[in-house]
């Protein structure tokens, strides 16, 4: 009997350090993000813009937004995303999505040129702990070759006693539930990298860190 109740204060120990609060919300504010978008268009030409809503516990959903362009003289777009380019200059795509509990929208400005330019893809950010333990250290993002690659700079360093580290991408950075398991952690210090496939770099908010063993938040970094 001495033996067990000195196992579960381990484990009570153990899980305690994992966190600062005791009380993790799901709840996140809901983001409409558009996935597609390039830099420069070419006249004449058609282009389908996609989009992702995430709702208020991070999950995806189907959703019915509105699409609007800022001037249909040079570009205008339909209420699926297709848009027809017809004059040279820049304009602002606006996507948003409103109901009684719901007002959300993104917008990003796209030129109309003689060349399809793609867009810049890379992002950034900056793991930061939430618990006892060091957890630290900056990351980009890139997708290469239909993968997504996830760099992780050298400074990163985390504790190698942290029960059963994992690390995910998701949209909710309270929770695992519907986040994308990238693996167990195998490096504790310096640079590494990890390739993904069939992951966009507009698809995630975060990048999470979790003891898996106890289900614990430990750490993450805004995606940006």
């Amino acid at each position: 009997m001495k033996n067990l109740l000195f196992l579960f204060s381990i484990i009570a120990v153990t899980l305690s350090s994992c966190i600062k609060d005791d009380i993790i919300e799901d709840f996140v504010e809901p983001a409409l993000r558009i996935t597609t978008t390039p830099d420069t268009l070419v006249v004449g030409s058609q282009f389908q813009f996609e989009f992702a809503y995430f709702n208020n516990i991070g999950q995806q959903e189907n959703i019915s937004p509105i699409w609007m362009s800022s001037d249909q003289t040079t570009l205008t777009i339909d209420q699926n995303g297709l848009s027809t380019s017809i004059n040279k200059g820049s304009v602002t795509i606006t996507v948003s999505y409103n109901t009684s509990e719901v007002n959300v929208s993104e917008s990003f400005v796209v030129n109309i040129g003689e060349v399809f330019v793609e867009a810049p893809d890379g992002k950034s950010g900056t793991i930061i702990t939430t618990s006892s333990y060091v957890l630290e250290g900056d990351f980009e993002i890139t997708e290469e070759n239909g993968k997504l690659i996830i760099t992780v700079a050298e400074n990163y360093k985390a504790s190698t006693a942290l029960p059963g580290l994992f690390v995910y991408l998701t949209n909710n950075s309270s929770t695992t539930s519907g986040a994308f398991e990238i693996g167990a952690v195998q490096t504790f210090e310096g640079a590494h990298t990890y390739e993904i496939d069939g992951v966009g770099v507009n698809e995630y908010s975060h990048l999470l860190y979790f003891c898996k063993p106890f289900n614990v938040k430990v750490g993450d970094g805004a995606i940006n």
